[in-house]
């Protein structure tokens, strides 16, 4: 598949799905707390977008994924599936959202903090931001991919954590995954050029221990191997005439 350069219709369509699913992600704000359970705050998040939106959660079935959202809790890096799991203070939770309206894809992930959380996963969770904001900014045409990696990857860096490197952003549009690979490591002048009309997520992991995972019995729930904190944003972007536009940004929020 080659990388989709999207129309004028289609960018309007992309805008239109990744803010309602940022509207999930506010939505479901006050109901992230102690005592809740993943898989509660997956029925939440479901049937408001049945019921509320009208857009189709795109992780349920997809290549059998059994649940609406993906909820990953402190080491748990990415794709993990909602159960019975009750948060708990202390606790820092990624939530995965991605909806399909008209039949293009919105997706875009927070961290957020369950109760009062450790200095250090406070400054995990930061860090880890920074770092998206910081590829985001370098979005514009004709820069390379390795650009934007070899940014996030030498910030993650420098406050001694690490990235993840099996799981990375993609393009995105009418189909979930799309190329091309957003990786967010990498080496500068190397990889694809971006063009105006490319929409894709840049979703950078970042880990307090070292960057190697391993994937649960479930056969979905990406943990780091050495049990080490792992936070996680993500955003779809637009590449436009001069930079980019953040199709998924949410209430209050500028990058």
């Amino acid at each position: 598949m080659g990388v989709s350069i999207k129309t004028s219709e289609e960018i309007e369509k992309m805008r239109s799905a990744g803010r309602l699913a940022a509207e999930v992600l506010d939505m479901i704000e006050p109901h992230v707390k102690p005592g809740i359970s993943t898989g509660e705050i997956d029925r939440i998040c479901h049937n408001y977008m049945i019921n509320e939106q009208h857009t189709v959660p795109a992780p349920l079935d997809y290549r059998g994924f059994p649940k609406s959202i993906c909820t990953s809790v402190n080491h748990q890096v990415c794709h993990g599936i909602p159960g019975e799991r009750k948060l708990k203070n202390g606790d820092i939770l990624n939530i995965d959202i991605t909806v399909i309206k008209d039949g293009f894809h919105g997706d875009t992930s927070k961290t957020f903090f369950i109760g009062e959380v450790p200095v250090i996963a406070r400054r995990l969770t930061g860090i880890t931001y920074e770092c998206m904001c910081m590829g985001i900014r370098m979005v514009k045409p004709g820069i390379r991919l390795g650009d934007i990696g070899h940014a996030i990857q030498q910030h993650a860096e420098s406050h001694n954590y690490s990235v993840v490197r099996e799981y990375c952003g993609h393009g995105i549009g009418r189909e979930f995954h799309e190329d091309p690979q957003v990786l967010h490591y990498g080496r500068p002048n190397t990889g694809l050029r971006l063009e105006k009309g490319m929409t894709f997520t840049i979703e950078p992991m970042v880990n307090t221990g070292k960057r190697h995972t391993k994937i649960l019995k479930d056969g979905w729930t990406v943990v780091t191997k050495d049990h080490s904190l792992s936070a996680q944003w993500e955003h779809t972007v637009l590449v436009t005439d001069a930079g980019y536009e953040v199709l998924t940004l949410r209430a209050g929020e500028s990058i």
